[in-house]
């Protein structure tokens, strides 16, 4: 692990220097936030301070800069995403807005009665809401593929549940109250089979390991900049050109019009037929610079290693607890850690962690319809990122340790 520098990398988060109750924080909520690098402040204040102006529709020179640095942004999102050009990157407010606008544009151009658009039991509420309301709108049927004990997704029973009739496929890269990577790849296979459209929810994912588009060969594919060390506010839709083109617009107003009369009104092309409005301009700018900050760290092995050494050892220290158990344990995750405790609630476990600076998620992560299929209440998740240490993961295990006794 010499190659990887954890240390060096923690100094470019300025929060992590910071305390909470008299504790140093040890932050492990990456999967429901990330922290941001000083590079991406920077990036804000330059946007706000140097550059504030609208895009697009301005001849003077902020408005020509902050044009230039918008669209710049956009190639970045293409070459995060291992794309040749920026077409196909639309950007939104997350990837429920994401979900949301191709549920609302191409599933109601789309689909009709009888059609049937496939889910599986572990997706967040953001890519199963949109889908049923598609559904209630146009006829359509919502198909739920279950998962095995360990939170595994049988491709067996996948390709079981595709039939003539499915006209979309819309799943997780990765979980986000498990860490299951599911093999999407060869879940687009089968899904093309068929005929059907595949949309992958990358919030998850684009975080721990490299995205190629082109390898992947998807439809859709969305993720939130919140989550990959950027912005809140601020996420992408990528979709194949010749489908978004052929998408009625989402939302209507200025930038997305070509020409506007009170006797009709034509639209642009995608990518800026879906952007109507004023766009969260300083949100692209320190997107770009996330992921270009981020890139270099996904494709590099000692990193993988290093994320996964904390997934591995967090997973051992904690099953040796006694009263605790791990949930979610399949073979491929990433560095997602959820858990429950005999006679204490995740609730309260989140908050006697938080009084030893140690910040964790619980409830029910968004994934009700998971829980209710793991018959729990909610969970205690831990997720991990390329800045936290092994020092880190065993105050987290000496604290549960100190709960379990108080608890037992």
């Amino acid at each position: 692990m010499s190659a990887f520098d954890v240390a060096a990398l923690r100094r470019d988060f300025p929060i992590l220097a910071r305390q909470v109750h008299g504790r140093p924080l040890i932050y492990l909520d990456n999967a429901a936030t990330s922290q941001k690098p000083q590079v991406v402040l920077q990036a804000l204040q330059h946007y706000y301070t140097q550059q504030n102006a609208n895009v697009h529709r301005g001849v003077h020179r902020l408005s020509e800069e902050a044009t230039t640095a918008y669209e710049e942004a956009r190639h970045a999102v293409a070459r995060f995403l291992g794309l040749k050009e920026s077409r196909g990157v639309v950007f939104v407010r997350g990837a429920t807005e994401g979900i949301n606008l191709v549920a609302s544009s191409w599933g109601g151009a789309n689909l009709k009665a009888g059609d049937e658009i496939v889910l599986t039991t572990m997706e967040h509420h953001a890519n199963i809401v949109p889908w049923q309301v598609v559904a209630e709108r146009t006829g359509a049927k919502v198909v739920v593929v279950p998962i095995n004990a360990q939170g595994e997704v049988d491709l067996a029973v996948f390709q079981s549940k595709l039939t003539p009739r499915t006209k979309l496929v819309a799943v997780a890269h990765a979980s986000n109250a498990l860490g299951t990577i599911n093999p999407v790849g060869e879940m687009i296979r089968l899904a093309r089979s068929v005929g059907a459209k595949v949309l992958i929810d990358g919030c998850q994912s684009a975080a721990h390991f490299a995205i190629d588009i082109p390898a992947l060969d998807p439809d859709f594919y969305v993720f939130s900049g919140h989550k990959t060390f950027g912005p809140t506010g601020i996420g992408v839709l990528w979709g194949r050109p010749e489908l978004l083109d052929a998408m009625p617009p989402y939302q209507f107003g200025g930038d997305m019009i070509r020409r506007v009369d009170f006797a009709g009104t034509t639209y642009r092309e995608a990518p800026e037929r879906f952007e109507a409005g004023t766009p969260d301009i300083s949100g692209a700018i320190a997107l770009a610079v996330a992921l270009d900050y981020l890139k270099p760290i996904l494709v590099s092995p000692a990193a993988q290693a290093h994320e996964q050494l904390l997934l591995k050892t967090a997973t051992e220290r904690l099953k040796a607890i006694k009263g605790l158990r791990v949930i979610g344990e399949a073979k491929h995750k990433v560095a997602v850690l959820s858990f429950v405790m005999e006679g204490s609630h995740p609730h309260d476990l989140g908050t006697l962690l938080d009084a030893d600076g140690i910040a964790i998620r619980t409830g029910h992560h968004c994934c009700m319809p998971l829980m209710k299929f793991l018959d729990l209440p909610g969970t205690a998740r831990a997720s991990f990122s390329f800045f936290n240490t092994l020092e880190e993961v065993d105050q987290l295990a000496k604290s549960l340790e100190r709960i379990r006794k108080m608890v037992a």
